[in-house]
């Protein structure tokens, strides 16, 4: 396919002032370390920070949705939060889902596909995984008994299934959640 699609970085900008690192309470840098993340804290995490007791909560939830070892593999995953981000109209989350399945799959072919729109070009597996992922996110009723045929056809079993709900509904919540805290903004090129 002509047309290869690099996925750009993008910056998240709070609407209110992020946590100060130097200046948090010693809940909200406890809160802060649990964390994957290689590249620092980024704003999202401090501002999230302000209320330590419910990010915590929300981190250790994350966590064990998205990177847990075992059961579904990370890039069906990624596959599921990109649907599930584009679909609520989140590009910070999308640009992020995509290159981490990008770089997990060692191949732009997926992203590539459907940026044109093209999911028939994608395995029968991931197929299966985007239109659930995309029906989940639209209207949870609209996902169907044959979406999940599909998924069982495509080779998943019923514990990935699981595992590829609760990565869709993760992003249901936390995309709705960057949207009122902030936006996303073309990257100052500062990494």
């Amino acid at each position: 396919m002509s047309g290869r699609i690099r996925v750009k970085p993008l910056d998240w900008v709070p609407y209110i002032e992020p946590v100060d690192v130097t200046q948090a309470a010693p809940r909200q840098r406890e809160a802060m370390q649990v964390t994957p993340s290689s590249i620092g804290v980024s704003p999202y995490v401090r501002t999230l920070a302000h209320d330590p007791e419910s990010y915590l909560a929300r981190t250790i939830l994350f966590n064990a949705i998205m990177y847990a070892p075992g059961g579904l593999p990370r890039a069906d995953r990624e596959l599921g939060a990109l649907g599930a981000s584009l679909v609520n109209g989140c590009p910070y989350c999308a640009m992020v889902h995509a290159r981490r399945l990008t770089d997990l799959t060692h191949s732009d072919d997926a992203v590539t596909a459907l940026w044109h729109d093209r999911p028939d070009l994608l395995s029968q597996r991931s197929q299966a995984i985007w239109a659930f992922a995309r029906s989940l996110s639209s209207t949870p009723s609209s996902a169907t008994p044959a979406q999940i045929l599909a998924l069982r056809d495509a080779g998943l079993s019923e514990a990935d299934i699981i595992d590829l709900i609760h990565a869709v509904a993760i992003f249901g919540w936390a995309n709705r959640l960057m949207h009122p805290l902030g936006h996303a903004v073309p990257a100052s090129g500062k990494r």
